[in-house]
């Protein structure tokens, strides 16, 4: 793969106005819904191999493309035309001098390569923020999803080619080795956003000068306080766990303060046939479940099972999750604002919630539009990773013959003022 004429591809489509790339999202959302049928194909051929290899269930579930699947990303770039440009957009203006100003406007971040496992609806959603945000994609789904990621990498290629996008506005990486090609392209890739395990996000950061922006595991949490609501609670716990288990937001681990285990034989019940409860020796006391283990705490499922354990405080808590959480999405249930409040500034989280499921951790309920992943560190962007996690910015400063030996010999003095 010729990397360079992706790069030089960078440039061209960070120069189009919204309007065209809006335009060619508008092409490519038409291109999708009209070859639906060829879509769902490519998807029934990838879930009947799937079955053959006995893939994981986790990973069969995202593998699932249908037509709800394809609504769902349709009105995600529906939603990404709607939303503002985030390019050109002036984030500061300064006088530094009479005729000297410097401006701090948003611009593309260039390439950016995303690797992602299973879920071919994530190349769609990838793909048009990237376009939507002027940057080029470097595309490489999990072999599992080849047919389906094949597909709709060459219907969104065609539609947004003959809207006038440049040529390598997007590119699919089919093989393995094709991943460690890109990983030594840090001249013309300028960022790796990985998405799977904690291994392989480890060997991405390890493995390459790219910068990388992601996350690994998602244990995410619920913490019920003493001041807790039961009845908001148990939705909230089972929302939590099971409206999806097979992704990141998904929580992990139940934390129940020692004043509020009166909550766990409600959810017993709520969970009878449905969740695996897996229990500290004082949840025991309580329900019969499976004892936990301390690996229980650092595993992230990615299914019908859910870790519990008593603490004494909410500092307890907080300090449970900032140890063995992944600084994702973490949730307190608590009537007391004081302790929401706590909870919130104290946990190191990407996401800190009161009172609602970490299902809520997501692009496109966030009004992003979509999202190319989630960001559980601290640089540049965090959290949900929509537009405004795909670009940057430069300073432009304009002039009229100012020489900087005038300010450093004293003939003249800056005039600092903000627009």
């Amino acid at each position: 793969m010729d990397y360079r004429k992706v790069k030089e591809s960078s440039f061209k489509l960070a120069s189009l106005s919204a309007d065209k790339r809006n335009a060619a999202l508008r092409a490519i959302k038409d291109a999708l819904v009209n070859q639906k049928d060829r879509i769902i194909q490519s998807n029934k051929a990838d879930l009947e191999r799937a079955k053959i290899e006995n893939i994981a269930q986790p990973l069969y579930k995202r593998l699932k493309f249908d037509e709800d699947k394809l609504a769902e990303v349709v009105g995600g770039i529906e939603s990404l035309i709607e939303l503002p440009d985030p390019l050109f957009a002036t984030l500061l203006r300064r006088q530094l001098d009479d005729g000297l100003i410097l401006s701090k406007e948003t611009c593309p971040i260039g390439v950016i390569g995303v690797i992602f496992e299973s879920r071919p609806d994530a190349l769609v959603q990838i793909s048009a923020l990237c376009v939507k945000s002027g940057n080029c994609s470097v595309l490489k789904g999990g072999s599992e999803a080849m047919q389906t990621n094949i597909t709709l990498f060459e219907i969104i290629k065609e539609a947004g080619q003959n809207a006038g996008l440049p040529e390598n506005f997007i590119t699919l990486i089919e093989s393995r080795e094709g991943v460690n090609e890109m990983l030594k392209c840090h001249g013309d890739i300028d960022l790796l956003i990985p998405r799977g395990s904690n291994e392989f996000v480890q060997y991405i950061m390890e493995n390459s000068k790219i910068p990388v922006m992601g996350h690994a595991d998602g244990i995410c949490h619920v913490y019920v306080d003493k001041d807790a609501d039961f009845a908001k609670a148990i939705p909230i716990i089972m929302d939590s766990k099971l409206q999806y288990v097979a992704v990141c937001n998904a929580t992990e681990t139940l934390l129940v303060h020692k004043d509020a285990a009166g909550i766990l034989n409600m959810l017993q019940e709520q969970a009878k046939g449905k969740i695996e409860l897996r229990g500290c020796e004082a949840t025991r006391k309580y329900i019969d479940c499976i004892p936990a283990e301390e690996i229980d705490f650092n595993t992230e499922y990615l299914d019908a099972i859910l870790s519990i354990k008593i603490v004494d405080d909410i500092q307890e808590a907080v300090n449970h999750i900032n140890r063995y959480g992944s600084h994702h999405t973490d949730c307190i249930i608590t009537e007391n604002d004081d302790a929401a409040a706590f909870f919130m500034d104290n946990t190191d989280s990407a996401g800190v919630y009161q009172n609602c499921s970490t299902r809520f951790a997501d692009g496109f309920r966030y009004g992003f539009g979509a999202e190319v992943g989630v960001s559980t560190g601290k640089l540049h962007a965090r959290g949900p990773v929509g537009l405004d996690g795909l670009v940057t910015y430069k300073y432009k400063l304009r002039g009229n013959g100012h020489l900087v030996a005038d300010y450093s010999e004293g003939r003249k003095t800056f005039k600092f003022k903000d627009f």
